[in-house]
Order: C-alpha cells, then structure tokens, then sequence
C-alpha cells in the first residue's frame, strides 16, 4: 500500500490517535503490513510515534491529552502543576505535562511534548472532570492541589517544594477535605491533611478571610485547555 493512499485513509477517520491495530482495521490489512506503512508515514513527519505501537497525528493532539495515550488501557488525568497552573493558582507555566494514573510512574518523551505520569493509589483516583471540549481529563482545583500534597513524602523531589499557590474564590474546602479521606494510608492521609490545613490558615492569614466552605481569596483567571 502507497504511503500517500494509507495517510489520506487514516485522516479521513477524523482521530487524534490510533494504534497499529487500529490502523490495520481501517486499511483493510495485516497488523505486520500497517506497522510497515506507520512507521513510513513516522519517517516522513506525518505521523508520529508516541510509544510502541502508538502513533499520531501532530497537528491533531493537544499535548494535555497526551497521558491519556500514553498509559492506556489504564486511565489518567492531567494534574499536579500542569492543572494548577491550569486553574491559575500557579503562575510558572511548566515545562512538561504532569499527569497522575494508577500506572505506574514513569516520564515519556515524545516527539510532541514531555509527560510525567505518577502513580497514586487506585482509590484516590478521583476528583477530575472533562475540559476542552470534553476531549481532556484535568483535576479540580482541589484535586490538583491534594495530589501535589499526596506525592510530597515520596522520594522524588518534584513536590517536596510547592511554588506560591493562590487557591482560586470557587476552590472548595470541604470537597478537598472529603477527598483526603479517600487516601487509604492513615499515615499519608495525616501528612496531606496537616499540609492541606497549613496551605488554608496561609490563605487566610495573606487575604485576611476566613477559609469556610470555599476559600475566598483574589480570583484567578483559569487557562483554558486548547
């Protein structure tokens, strides 16, 4: 099959991304025959791989769905930094796409952006919703803030240090303590907890408000997902 005739096929399918099998079923031909034909459209810049077996339309894919991509068939969502600056209660764009999953965690460089994808427990594995068109998976405010929190006793240095953060006006406090109680170590349930508690009473104490039902600090502008 000519590369320009499988490419044509494959864009009329209307997907950011797809897999060989995928690819195969769409061009009426054999798994090892559509690995061929990818990896001759990845050689020309029209496709690209995003890992074995995985490929891309670049002009497609919106980095922030990428995590979603990279750890299937297991779920993910974009969070930590990436989400807070999302929400803007950070200010530092970051270099990479930060995601959490209940894969494990591991950092994939792809031919269109980094992702650092970390592991939290399958239980925890809540607290985000649907943006940009329903196409990306982002943590709340809350959620993304817990995680950073959640991930801090961890060897990795990433979040044993947070940047500022302003919590938002809509930022939930009672949603963020409901979800600490769905970490089930008791011990690391405690330190988010305290470290939740002591980022609210800083809150309070810069904006000079109380911290009741929602944290009502100066209002962020939220970046919104392309």
């Amino acid at each position: 099959m000519k590369s320009i005739g499988a490419y044509r096929q494959l864009r009329e399918a209307d997907v950011d991304a797809l897999d060989t099998a995928d690819a195969a079923a769409l061009l009426g031909i054999e798994g090892s025959h559509a690995s061929r034909v990818l990896q001759r459209l990845s050689e020309s810049g029209q496709i690209v791989r995003l890992k074995r077996g995985v490929w891309a339309f670049p002009d497609r894919v919106d980095a922030l769905r990428l995590p979603e991509y990279l750890t299937a068939p297991l779920p993910s969502y974009v969070s930590l930094q990436s989400a807070l600056f999302h929400h803007g209660m950070i200010s530092q764009i970051p270099r990479v796409v930060y995601a959490v999953s209940p894969a494990r965690t591991r950092q994939w460089v792809t031919p269109l952006g980094t992702v650092s994808v970390h592991h939290v427990d399958p239980a925890f594995f809540v607290g985000f919703r649907p943006v940009g068109n329903g196409a990306i998976k982002m943590a709340t405010p809350e959620k993304a803030l817990l995680d950073c929190l959640y991930l801090s006793p961890v060897k990795s240095r990433l979040f044993v240090s947070l940047p500022e953060v302003e919590l938002p006006r809509a930022f939930d406090v009672r949603e963020a303590r409901r979800l600490v109680k769905r970490i089930p170590s008791s011990r690391l349930r405690t330190i988010v907890s305290r470290r939740l508690e002591r980022i609210l009473e800083e809150q309070r104490l810069r904006s000079g408000v109380g911290t009741g039902a929602s944290a009502r600090v100066r209002k962020a502008t939220p970046r919104v997902a392309r």
